[in-house]
């Protein structure tokens, strides 16, 4: 295509993306009363002592605050629900373009993206009570806390949103290996060094900063890299039993052009990025 052409395509694909997440969000403006439910239920689990008179109450200091926050939600839940379109929106966009091989290794990422995504989330779901609870303790007694719905739902927020991104840590080096820029060796000999830098991560990244919000991060994400660096010593072993088609080659002989017994080189041969 031309530029003009890519343009105009991106242009449409950006417009499907939109309308889907803007469905989205009127099914959240709908069914906002049971969602927010499910946000404050963590922050309902908390002691009663770090509660406005005992209740599960929130605060507001603006008058707007209320009409923001429902519009915040829509927003989240229509990406969310809407998630399908757009992310096929910009798959459909980049994939004529890509080998065989290269889209080959993006089905397995998506489809390992979107379940380690969610159960990082849900992870985060559970923990989001322990965290608050931790950080209300340190009240002072005769001192009430008044935590208001801006807030509570920007931490909420963060804290779905880098459990989940964290999750997906581990099928980089997935992706990585199967791509042949990172062997299973170099993973082994760096394997110290990046546990300890999932847990820093884990400390730095997580809004509450408590070691049991770290923790609950660091460990599932070092359990997953483990995951991942078996997965990586088992590609690479059969990767190693592949016959060479170059080792009976002099080195003045011509390499054969159609190699259709090497997986890696068929995929290459066998489609061509259009442009």
């Amino acid at each position: 295509m031309p530029l003009i052409e890519h343009i105009r395509e991106l242009r449409n694909r950006l417009l499907k993306a939109m309308v889907g997440i803007l469905a989205g969000g009127i099914v959240g403006w709908i069914f906002y009363d049971p969602i927010w439910r499910v946000l404050q239920h963590p922050y309902c689990k908390i002691p009663q002592s770090n509660r406005l008179n005992g209740h599960c109450a929130l605060t507001t200091t603006g008058i707007l605050d209320p009409f923001v926050l429902r519009l915040k939600i829509c927003l989240i839940i229509g990406v969310v629900l809407a998630s399908p379109i757009w992310l096929f929106q910009i798959w459909a966009f980049v994939a004529p373009g890509l080998y065989h091989r290269e889209r080959r290794w993006t089905y397995v990422f998506m489809g390992g993206a979107i379940p380690l995504f969610a159960a990082g989330a849900f992870l985060a779901y559970e923990t989001l009570d322990k965290g608050l609870g931790i950080l209300l303790g340190f009240t002072p007694d005769q001192v009430i806390p008044l935590v208001t719905i801006t807030s509570y739902l920007s931490y909420a927020v963060a804290m779905l949103l880098i459990f989940g991104a964290t999750f997906e840590l581990p099928l980089f080096v997935v992706v990585l290996n199967l791509a042949g820029v990172l062997t299973h060796a170099r993973i082994r000999k760096w394997r110290r060094t990046l546990v300890f830098g999932i847990f820093v991560f884990a400390a730095v990244a997580t809004p509450s900063q408590d070691p049991f919000t770290m923790l609950a991060l660091a460990l599932p994400t070092v359990v997953l890299f483990e995951v991942a660096e078996v997965i990586a010593y088992f590609h690479d072993r059969r990767k190693a039993g592949r016959p060479d088609v170059y080792a009976d080659l002099s080195d003045d002989e011509a390499s054969p052009l159609d190699l259709r017994d090497n997986d890696d080189s068929d995929d290459d041969l066998e489609d061509t990025p259009r442009s």
